[in-house]
């Protein structure tokens, strides 16, 4: 049964997605990103329903009260695909740090692109940090929150942290506060499997941290707030029966 919801759920997660693609193509010609970032809180919303109703999936924000008004660096924990659709509901004008490569999938590329997205070229360090940063000044002008995964790519649950000098790196270039954001979805969405696990996932909006800090500090006092907080939410799910 398991199995069966799941496939069930990964059915309509493409067919959802490929539906509001192909909805919003005429507003490729719209003069802002409003509403492809519109259609990514549908898309958001539509996915967090089906698991509910499909697979028996829910989900808990807790400390949205934390998240600072106006322009910031988001930096969340990364285990799965459910956080990349889920924070449209509390981040309504995101700029994803986001891998070049996904801008030549057809129809998907050309909506990142015109969302204004930050894509970035893994293969040369240097170049990728210049990159990311000049679009992610960007963003922060037009009111944007940039959204960066700390490690770069999904971690499983108990994997050790790999934190990257990326964030650090935006930290000190960007002169806004940051927001850590601590989670557990890789219980129920885990990384490379079709399986969707019924219960609840949790979301931690975390104190921000404002800037200014040295970034020695910075990355210390980052990656020890999203790894303790973390660890917290995968023990009570857990505990939970998760």
């Amino acid at each position: 049964m398991l199995l069966l919801r799941s496939l069930v759920y990964n059915l309509f997660f493409y067919l959802w997605t490929l539906l509001l693609m192909v909805v919003i193509l005429p507003f490729l010609l719209w003069p802002t990103s409003r509403p492809i970032l519109f259609i990514g809180l549908v898309w958001g919303v539509g996915n967090l329903w089906a698991l509910r109703v499909i697979c028996g999936t829910t989900y808990e924000f807790r400390g949205a009260q934390n998240i600072p008004d106006g322009p910031i660096l988001v930096a969340a924990k990364h285990q799965s695909a459910w956080e990349t659709f889920a924070f449209f509901l509390h981040f309504r004008r995101p700029a994803y740090v986001y891998k070049r490569e996904l801008a030549y999938v057809p129809l998907f590329g050309w909506l990142i692109w015109k969302a204004d997205q930050i894509p970035v070229d893994r293969g040369k360090k240097g170049v990728a940090l210049a990159s990311i940063t000049d679009g992610a000044k960007r963003a922060v002008a037009r009111g944007h929150q940039v959204m960066i995964f700390p490690e770069g790519t999904r971690r499983a649950v108990d994997a050790p942290p790999d934190y990257k000098f990326g964030v650090t790196h935006l930290y000190s270039e960007l002169g806004v506060p940051c927001q850590p954001v601590a989670l557990n979805a890789g219980l129920f969405w885990r990384r490379r499997s079709i399986i969707r696990r019924p219960g609840k996932v949790l979301v931690e909006f975390l104190p921000p941290i404002p800037p200014g800090l040295p970034p020695e500090d910075f990355a210390a006092r980052l990656e020890h707030d999203i790894e303790t907080a973390t660890r917290r939410l995968i023990e009570e799910a857990r505990a939970a029966g998760a």
